[in-house]
């Protein structure tokens, strides 16, 4: 059980990195001192309060990641009340029900997202607050009565009253010039008790509130700080001299908990990537920031190696060397080099989580000794279930079982493969107002089914094989996991991405071209259809008879996709 309480995190890393720089927005060098955050918090505190905002009350936030983004969720946990954060992706209509269903009072939005909002959607929400100098944006609730701490008087609820040059009199009446370190004081919510409610963005097409507790958020916070003491030779800590550049949505529990949560709880230095995080946009930031740890999805990781990698080692001469024993050493090393100067160079690892890494580009990383390790979890685990440092990771596998969390797998085929369940502190409370898909997720005995297939080797290592709802059965009763005939379809030449369905006894690949590639090569729509036979017949012969893909459907566009790149897979059949 995690001893720390998880607003006390915060409150310790205020005091002991007071003058040190705490987050950067990297494009418009805008930095912010822990001292700044601090101050800023309670100014937020303040509009809280002229807002009638009581503990426990919801607090949604939606927008990029930005320093402000991260004032307001520490600004909404150290006063009590419980955050909501949501992912700025998210549909208008999904904004809408995730403000009415949560029973939010207050919103902190990006002005871009407010545009978009119907303010006669917005349910319980009393005011809308820009992630811009924090400015009010409505105020839709005016007839909520706020007394006056000085007068006593009952107000009505109005923009002025939370406005920055009104907020900025009640900081400068209550401390008179004399904001310090040991001002910071919170109320030290119990660790048992709801700290957020993420509302998930998976491939099932239904979105349910995730309620996470103090306890889950400060163990994956505390894990972040810690892992490296009991998981490297080097027994590195993440400490006030760490930088992150930080580009995975911060609504989204994995890039939260560890770009975040885990940072700033250690008084490291953040910087946020305010727009879209291509390959070139974050290339510049990892030279310029030269950040310590990176956390990644395999999205990012694939693209380096397919751009980057693969045509490089593809070239003759190179293809040959690396054949050749010794020499292929020499043309490993070079790459490594270069690979390692591109994340910046003074990393210590790599963690790619939040999906299924592709199994070609992983055994490549780990052939040519590149630093990088994958973890395993999900939201209702805020989100961590296993890790391993790169140093120790056993290929194919998502780590070992963290210390406070056990798994076990459960309803068992021959090979052995069965669902993973596990229970720990970093285990939901359950759905918020979903009694019946919080029952459905638990089993009797206090276990949470993840939905994930696989087994659990004797050094406690997790693999994962599939999901259990994707999982197909073959026509003599042969379990198919579509996971691992799509992940050999797009290491093919000319295929961008793929997902593979199941209709009646046959199997079907659905395919979305590299297009770039196809018009380099100077493809016509023909040339393209004959490259996806040639590509289905050589995958074919990677795989059982039972697993053979019938036919290949051609898409035009990209596959719909979750904001962590995870393809909608309801959304084809």
């Amino acid at each position: 059980m995690v001893k720390e309480n998880f607003v006390q995190l915060f409150e310790d890393s205020f005091h002991n990195n007071w003058s040190l720089e705490a987050y950067t927005d990297y494009e418009t060098k805008y930095t912010m001192t822990y001292a700044q955050v601090a101050e800023q918090v309670e100014k937020l505190h303040l509009i809280f309060q002229q807002c009638g905002i009581e503990r426990n009350d919801k607090v949604s936030l939606i927008g990029r990641n930005c320093a402000h983004w991260a004032v307001a969720y520490i600004a909404t946990i150290t006063y009590g009340a419980v955050i909501v954060p949501i992912l700025q992706d998210f549909r208008p209509d999904d904004v809408h029900h995730i403000l009415k269903h949560s029973d939010s009072k207050l919103l902190f939005t990006a002005d871009y997202i407010w545009d978009h909002l119907d303010e006669n959607e917005l349910g319980q929400v009393r005011a809308v607050i820009s992630l811009t100098k924090f400015k009010p944006l409505a105020v839709i609730d005016a007839a909520l009565p706020v007394v006056d701490d000085e007068t006593g008087i009952k107000l009505t609820l109005t923009k002025e009253l939370i406005s920055p040059e009104t907020i900025q009199q009640l900081f400068d009446r209550k401390y008179k010039g004399n904001f310090n370190a040991h001002c910071v004081k919170y109320y030290h919510k119990d660790n048992e008790e709801i700290a957020s409610i993420n509302y998930t963005s998976g491939t099932t097409g239904f979105s349910k509130g995730v309620m996470t507790t103090g306890r889950a958020l400060a163990s994956n916070a505390m894990f972040g700080r810690n892992a490296y003491a009991a998981n490297n030779p080097s027994g590195k800590l993440l400490f006030n001299t760490d930088r992150m550049v930080t580009f995975l949505p911060l609504a989204h529990a994995y890039g939260c908990a560890f770009d975040f949560l885990g940072n700033t709880t250690a008084g490291g230095h953040t910087y946020f990537i305010t727009r879209v995080p291509t390959p070139k946009v974050l290339m510049a930031a990892f030279a310029e920031v030269k950040p310590t740890l990176i956390l990644s999805v395999p999205l990012i990781i694939e693209k380096i190696y397919r751009k980057q990698i693969q045509p490089m080692i593809a070239k003759p001469p190179v293809s040959w060397v690396l054949k050749v024993p010794y020499l292929n050493e020499v043309v490993l090393s070079q790459i490594r080099q270069k690979l390692t100067a591109v994340f910046g160079g003074c990393f210590e690892e790599v963690i790619v989580g939040g999906a299924a890494m592709n199994a070609e580009v992983e055994n490549f990383f780990r052939k040519l000794k590149f630093p990088i390790t994958i973890g395993y979890g999900m939201t209702e685990c805020a989100p961590l279930i296993s890790y391993t440092h790169w140093s120790q990771f056993v290929p194919t596998s998502c780590g070992t079982i963290l210390d406070n969390m056990e798994v076990r797998i459960t309803d068992k085929n021959d090979e052995g493969i069965g669902e993973i369940e596990v229970r720990g502190d970093n285990v939901m409370l359950g759905y918020y107002k979903n009694e019946e898909a919080t029952a459905a997720s638990f089993t009797k005995d206090g276990w949470l089914r993840t939905g994930d297939l696989g087994y659990v080797d004797e050094n406690g290592n997790i693999f994962i094989k599939g999901r259990s709802k994707t999982m197909m059965l073959g026509s003599n009763g042969q379990n198919i996991y579509p996971e691992e005939l799509e992940d050999k379809l797009n290491n093919m030449p000319y295929v961008m991405e793929s997902i593979v369905v199941q209709r009646g006894e046959k199997i079907v690949g659905l395919v979305y071209p590299d297009m770039d590639a196809c018009d380099k090569a100077g493809f016509t729509q023909d040339d393209i259809a004959a490259q996806m036979e040639l590509v289905r017949k050589e995958v074919n012969k990677q795989l059982a008879t039972y697993e053979q893909i019938c036919a290949i459907e051609i898409q035009a566009h990209e596959f719909e996709k979750t904001p962590k790149n995870s393809i909608k897979r309801y959304m084809y059949k």
